[in-house]
């Protein structure tokens, strides 16, 4: 009855106002007979006026910027992949898209195509929405320096950070003494070429090498605490010098450029000294996700609106004064990591490609058509790495580092990436450097940033360390019972260590346990490391504790989850790595129990590759990509725990279907020795009747531990038996079968145990 006077109603509100509106339409027209008006008329059909429509539409400033952002995302994206896949950070991959999609190479081959989606016009378009995207990095740039650790580790650090800035700068000069008269604009004073190529040969990509640092697992390391420290300061050096590099080029003359230089003095000053102390009572007030409200977050977002403002005004570019608007938000971790949250993904994922293709556009790599130029090209190279990997690792060595570290220092400060390109289209805006030397800039900027990840490699193998810094030290100790659970979530991690504990509780120090979360590079950032594996672990040691059981904890950063989880097993030589699935598979019909976690297409192909044995669909239904990778590169036992809610193990069942079950029983063993519990055992094949090694193992469980361990030779299992049990035992190889005969214990099962020998 209720949907018959909705929809009577929805009926009767619709027919009537559409009523009401053909009639004042009727009515309107009649309104036009004392007007002149023109009633455009074309030869067109109507076919040929929609399709005129359509391409007018198309090539709408608003449509071609549409477009341009989605084709750069797109192909940004997947270069960006392609890079982390050989690994290398995912910049030089952004970097390479916006290359590929200029005139280097897609304006080449596909002119047409390419003016059509960048046309001369639309590009003042994408240049100003790429600044836009640039002013918000450089403001979480500058929120992720901490000056307090500059404070308060800066002596050696600062010494190696304005080495490595003066060296490179002084060979950049040279450099442009060399080629000044072969390369340098018309018009353009030496002074401002000069010290164009000095700070383009001193930057240091601060982003980029923090996570360099972070997926190298150095970031907790006195090494990586130096190097990041050295990379802050260089980027605070670089910038002032940048900043009054451009007031000296703008201004036409040295003594112009110092009422530039002045001005931005005086507001450095009022930024410390006014508006800091402002953003930090405003930030103790509001430190919290839940009291920071929108008319906060705009107090923020106008200072950095108009501290930029107020720099360009200066003349010394609108990103010198995003970057110190970032530098000066209140100290307060958690705040700044709100305010990174918001800022990040819009700036790098969105607006950021934007800037590396038009870079990409402004390069013009077949400009460079003769070997003289690549020659030059050649030098400049040299010269970037002499005076930045050579400069900085001799600073590091004379403050006292060994020859290792000091060239892992000199190799990561070498880094470039997405710095060198702002300083080099600043350059390029400016008039100070030429489409050729500009093309030469952007390789040096690639082929230094590329050449980090080898170098580092390269230097390792040279200076082998004693003992591998991806595990825990306390790990190597050979004897103890050794489990390593990896967990994602808190609620995942107390599952696993709560069953670990069932398996070790009367161990005491023969056993160890070790708790490792890794996170993925893109989802967190420099200044909230510490914070965040805080966060990550304090449940697990909170479970820790009310259960009396020693835990130890690994945390790093990683570009490859699956590949770290296994290496670290093996390389740990764990006697048992438990991992977590959830229990998603078991929830909806039996469809979705069996298809849940296919992440590829179940093709009439594969079904019979499956039935011909070449393939099994079924198995990769089970487990996701992540845990069959896991599964596959693991050289130590697997546990894999389905929580059903799981929070004890005082009743276990262990279903034996053949030999290839019989390692089971130890697990049980173990149970029932730690835990006490109570052990049923299915042999419904009749398999350990048959078998006399496996009834005297039983048999000896049953003397230590009288009434712990029961034989069922039952066929069938009753739903209210599995539904008594607190955790189920199965191995690998049974579970699959359970899954391909559609077995109904699928959805009646407790929390189950999976284990791969």
């Amino acid at each position: 009855m209720k949907n018959f006077k909705n929809s009577f109603f929805y009926i009767l509100i619709i027919g009537g106002f559409s009523a009401l509106m053909y009639w004042i339409a009727v009515q309107g027209e009649k309104l036009e007979y004392n007007r002149n008006i023109e009633v455009v008329s074309t030869n067109l059909s109507q076919w040929d006026s929609f399709l005129e429509s359509i391409t007018h539409n198309i090539h709408h400033p608003l449509a071609i910027l549409l477009a341009q952002i989605v084709t750069i995302i797109l192909v940004a994206r997947m270069f960006g992949w392609i890079c982390k896949k050989i690994g290398q950070p995912s910049v030089i991959g952004e970097i390479i898209a916006g290359i590929v999609l200029g005139p280097s190479l897609f304006g080449m081959y596909f002119p047409e195509f390419s003016a059509n989606l960048f046309p001369a016009e639309s590009l003042g378009n994408l240049q100003f929405l790429s600044q836009i995207g640039l002013i918000l990095f450089m403001f979480v740039i500058g929120m992720e320096l901490d000056l307090k650790v500059l404070q308060n580790k800066a002596h050696d650090a600062v010494v190696v950070s304005h080495a490595s800035i003066i060296i490179p700068f002084a060979l950049g000069m040279g450099l442009a003494y060399y080629i000044y008269e072969s390369f340098a604009p018309e018009g353009v004073q030496f002074a401002s070429f000069g010290l164009f190529l000095g700070i383009a040969m001193s930057i240091t990509a601060f982003p980029v090498l923090a996570r360099i640092v972070q997926e190298r697992g150095l970031h907790k390391t006195r090494l990586g605490t130096m190097v990041i420290t050295c990379a802050a300061a260089d980027d605070i050096t670089a910038w002032c010098l940048l900043a009054a590099v451009i007031a000296i080029v703008k201004a036409g003359s040295f003594v112009s450029s110092l009422y530039i230089i002045g001005l931005a003095a005086i507001y450095v000053l009022l930024m410390l000294k006014l508006v800091r102390p402002f953003l930090k009572r405003v930030g103790d007030l509001y430190a919290t996700k839940e009291k920071l409200s929108k008319p906060v977050v705009a107090i923020f977002f106008v200072t950095l609106i108009v501290s930029s403002y107020a720099t360009e005004i200066i003349g010394i570019h609108a990103l010198f004064g995003a970057f110190m608007a970032g530098a000066i938000m209140p100290d307060n971790m958690r705040f700044r990591t709100l305010f990174i949250e918001k800022v990040e993904d819009v700036s790098i994922v969105l607006l950021l490609p934007l800037f590396f293709v038009f870079t990409g556009l402004r390069t013009q790599i077949g400009l460079l058509n003769d070997p003289y130029l690549w020659k030059v090209t050649g030098l400049i190279i040299l010269v970037a790495v002499v005076g930045k990997f050579v400069g900085s690792a001799l600073a590091a060595k004379y403050v006292g580092q060994n020859w290792r570290d000091s060239l892992t220092i000199g190799a990561l400060m070498n880094t470039r990436g997405l710095m060198e390109l702002v300083v080099l289209n600043i350059g390029f805006d400016l008039g100070v450097l030429t489409p050729e030397v500009f093309a030469m800039m952007v390789i040096m900027a690639l082929v230094t940033t590329f050449m980090t990840g080898p170098a580092l490699n390269l230097i390792d193998r040279f200076f082998k360390k004693q003992t591998d810094e991806t595990i825990p030290a306390e790990v190597i100790d050979a004897g103890k019972y050794k489990v390593l659970i990896s967990f994602g979530d808190a609620k995942n991690g107390k599952a696993l260590l709560r069953l670990s504990h069932f398996f070790t509780k009367k161990q005491g120090e023969n056993a160890l346990i070790t708790a490792m979360h890794l996170t993925p590079t893109s989802e967190i950032n420099q200044i909230n490391i510490e914070n965040y594996e805080k966060e990550s672990f304090e449940p697990i040691l909170n479970e820790a504790h009310n259960s009396n059981q020693k835990v130890s904890t690994f945390f790093k950063i990683s570009n490859d989850i699956d590949s770290d989880i296994s290496k670290t097993a093996n390389q740990g030589d764990f006697d048992l790595l438990l991992i977590g699935l959830g229990q998603s598979m078991f929830e909806g019909s039996f469809l979705g129990k069996i298809l849940g976690f296919t992440t590829r297409i179940i093709t009439p192909n594969r079904i019979f590759n499956t039935i011909a044995g070449k393939e099994n669909i079924f198995e990769e239904s089970i487990f996701d990509e992540r845990t069959r990778q896991i599964l596959m590169k693991t050289e130590v036992p697997v546990g894999i725990l389905v929580d059903k809610k799981f929070t004890k193990a005082d009743v276990v069942f262990v279903p034996v279907f053949d030999k290839n079950d019989a390692f089971l029983i130890s697990y049980a063993q173990k149970l029932i020795h730690n835990n006490e519990a109570q052990v049923t055992i299915l042999d419904s094949t009749g398999f350990i009747k048959n078998n006399a090694d496996i009834k005297e193992m039983i048999r000896s469980i049953e003397q230590k531990a009288p009434n712990h361990i029961t034989v069922m030779n039952e066929q069938k299992i009753e739903k209210e038996f599995l539904l008594k049990q607190d955790l189920m035992l199965i191995s690998l190889n049974s579970w699959k079968k359970l899954v391909e005969t559609r077995g109904i214990w699928l959805s009646n099962t407790p929390s189950t145990l999976i284990i791969q020998k």
